[in-house]
């Protein structure tokens, strides 16, 4: 998946960059079409803030994640990413959105 990756502070190394890719990977998994992943890294101190911001054709995710490790925070994201993705594609199903319980209750009586 072509994923544009974007650091003011650092530069972005090969690994790195495989990293980011194969977690947006891991999200194309779930049959949700990515518009323009776009992710931006950056440095504040110690802790590594990624950031990164998608369009699905139900809308637009953002996430960011902080961590002491760069790696970790590339995992947080792909995590948050994935569970709103999952509350977009869930949503229709969920219970609030399901059928009254009248409607599912009522049966047919048949005259014997």
């Amino acid at each position: 998946m072509k994923v544009e990756i974007i650091s003011k502070v650092m530069d972005i190394t090969p690994a790195i960059r495989e990293r980011i890719e194969s977690r947006f990977d891991k999200l194309e998994r779930l049959q949700v079409p990515l518009i323009k992943p776009h992710v931006v890294v950056g440095k504040e101190g110690q802790t590594f803030v990624i950031e990164a911001t998608a369009s699905i054709p139900s809308g637009t995710l953002f996430a960011q994640a902080e961590h002491l490790d760069l790696y970790a925070a590339i995992t947080d994201l792909g995590q948050k990413l994935e569970r709103q993705i999952n509350r977009h594609t869930e949503k229709p199903h969920a219970h609030r959105g399901a059928r009254s319980g009248k409607e599912q209750c009522r049966t047919d009586v048949v005259d014997a």
